[in-house]
Order: C-alpha cells, then sequence, then structure tokens
C-alpha cells in the first residue's frame, strides 16, 4: 500500500483529478458509462454557462427584430430550428435557457444539502446524547415523507406559489434540500459512531485535542468515502423533483425564466392537436441530463466496488505476464 501511494504523489497532477483518478479505474463498461457521462454533464454545463450567447431569442422573446410576433405553434424550420409554442415562444431558446435553470437549482440544492447533512451527521455521531435522538428523529420524519410532496410543501412555504427568477431558482433549491438533508445526514452520523470510538480518535483526545479539531480533521476525512456516489444520484433526483415541481406550477414563473417541468405542462395541451414538439425536446433534456448524472453515479458505484478492481489487478497481471512471455520467446 505504501509504494502504490508513493507513486501516485509523484505522478503529475492532472492523473490525480478526480475524474481522472476514476478514469484510470475504470474498465470495460464502467469506463465507458462513465465517459459518456462525464461528456453529457459537460454539454449541459457549457449550454448553461452560454445559454445567451447560443439561443437566437430569449426565453420570454415573442417578436422578432423587425417587430413582428412569432407564429404560434410554428412547427420546425429555418427560422425556429425547434418550432415554436402556443404562445409564440422559440422552443430551442427556451431549452437552453431552461439548462441553465437546472444546472442552477442543482448545483444549489446539492450544495447546501451535502453542508447541512455533513455538519449535523458528524456532530449527532460524534457528540450522541440528547442532540444526536432529536436529530434523527427529525431526520427519519422528513425522510418517511414522499420526496415530491414535501419539495411542493416547502415551495410554497418558502414562496408562496410565486417568485421572482433568483427566487424561484433559491426555492427550488431549499425544497429539494429539506429533501435530500437526511440522506448526507445518515450516512455520515452512521460513519461518526463507528469511527469516534478508533484507536486514532482516541488518541487524539487523549492528548488533548479540541473536539472540533477531531471531527473536521479525523472523523470527517474518513466518514465522507460513499458521498460522491450520494451525491450523483441526489443530483439526477433533484433534476426530476425540480421538473415535477415546474409540472405542477411551484416552480419558476413564466415570465421569470425558462424551466423544463412548465414548458412539459403546457405542451400536454398540444399532443392532441399533433404539436409534438412543445414537449418532445424539453423531455428529451430531462431525460439526458438526468441519463447522464446516473452514468456518472452508477460508475462510480462499480468502481468503489471491491470485486472490480480485483478484476481488474488480474487483468493487469496477466498481461504483464503474457508481455513478459513474449519478451523471453523473442529474447530467445
Amino acid at each position: 500500500m505504501s509504494d502504490i501511494t508513493l507513486v501516485d504523489r509523484h505522478e503529475p497532477l492532472w492523473k490525480r483529478l478526480p475524474v481522472v483518478v476514476q478514469l484510470r479505474r475504470s474498465t470495460g463498461w464502467q469506463r465507458a458509462m462513465l465517459i459518456v457521462g462525464v461528456v453529457i454533464c459537460a454539454l449541459f454545463l457549457l449550454v448553461a454557462l452560454f445559454a445567451p450567447l447560443i439561443a437566437p431569442y430569449g426565453f420570454g422573446q415573442q417578436q422578432g427584430a423587425d417587430g413582428v410576433n412569432f407564429p404560434r405553434t410554428a412547427a420546425p424550420s429555418a427560422e425556429h430550428i425547434w418550432g415554436t409554442t402556443v404562445g409564440g415562444l422559440d422552443v430551442f431558446s427556451r431549452v437552453l435557457f431552461g439548462t441553465r435553470t437546472a444546472v442552477l437549482v442543482v448545483i444549489v440544492a446539492v450544495i447546501v444539502s451535502i453542508t447541512i447533512g455533513v455538519l449535523l451527521g458528524m456532530v449527532s455521531g460524534y457528540i450522541g446524547g440528547w442532540l444526536d435522538r432529536i436529530l434523527v428523529v427529525v431526520a427519519d420524519a422528513i425522510y418517511a415523507f414522499p420526496s415530491l410532496l414535501l419539495a411542493i410543501v416547502v415551495s410554497i412555504v418558502v414562496s408562496g406559489g410565486r417568485s421572482t427568477y433568483w427566487g424561484g431558482i433559491i426555492a427550488a433549491a431549499i425544497s429539494i434540500t429539506v429533501v435530500y438533508i437526511p440522506q448526507y445526514f445518515r450516512v455520515v452520523r452512521a460513519e461518526a459512531v463507528r469511527l469516534k470510538n478508533d484507536a486514532f480518535v482516541e488518541s487524539a483526545r487523549v492528548i488533548g485535542t479540541n473536539p472540533w479539531r477531531i471531527m473536521t480533521r479525523h472523523v470527517l476525512r474518513n466518514s465522507t468515502r460513499s458521498l460522491p456516489l450520494i451525491l450523483t444520484l441526489n443530483a439526477s433526483d433533484a433534476v426530476l423533483t425540480l421538473a415535477g415541481l415546474g409540472f405542477l406550477g411551484f416552480g419558476i414563473g413564466p415570465t421569470q425564466g425558462a424551466e423544463w417541468g412548465y414548458d412539459l405542462s403546457r405542451a400536454l395541451s398540444d399532443v392532441a392537436s399533433g404539436v409534438w414538439w412543445t414537449g418532445v425536446f424539453p423531455g428529451v433534456a430531462i431525460v439526458l441530463l438526468v441519463l447522464g448524472v446516473t452514468f456518472i453515479g452508477e460508475s462510480l458505484n462499480d468502481i468503489s466496488d471491491p470485486r472490480l478492481r480485483a478484476r481488474r489487478r488480474l487483468k493487469q497481471l496477466v498481461s504483464t505476464r503474457r508481455a513478459a512471455a513474449m519478451t523471453e520467446g523473442a529474447g530467445s
């Protein structure tokens, strides 16, 4: 183990980056899934970052530069490559700006939920006592509620059902955060309970180390190994939760920003009239983003499987022996 650590420390920095490390450890289908997931998520991030530059029109724009209104429910054409909605909005521009909304909500929700969940789980597991019992009861009560129903209730409380663009993003992010905090709390608490009686923690406590330093330096460092997997799975679920909120009318206001779930809800009445493009493209965007994040999560889960690492080492050993045998045969 020490030899591996020594080699890793002397490798170039780019080989030690998180995604690169997982790519080097992966094999077969796990590597293919990880590459596809990373490419899909990277494309969505680029679209979210440069949406105002890529989109030909604004998310709420109904007129061209000449002042003429866009046609309503127009089929895909050269002017509107993904057609227009019943309100005369460009579908392509709406989907691009909806990407920015989805990415912002997911990022805010995941960062806030993992920060609060890890902090509460570490304090609860390490300190224990009455504080631990109260936090466990609260987390179990929240975890028992259906996630979408809880998100709807929190969204109504936070925003009253109506909000501005950033207010809607914050409200949706808080709604999703409340749902996911118990998951991080449970994982970190269980690890903290297990680690607080280990020898290295006891040694730090005996020499008089500050409890906060023990929690952050020793307990936290060793209790967050499974969080990347939970993070990716929650990120994909957050996209669906945001779409559900928008579909039911509890998301961002239609005049404040573009949101895929709201566009899908408006497209329901178009299906009977043969207008398929208003619902297909937002739906495909949701599926692709969820698929990309899920691919990353599933590949990380497989990479962390010790059986996969054993197969990889066996494969490397067989390849090394074959190369050595070929070298000896050529030399003789």
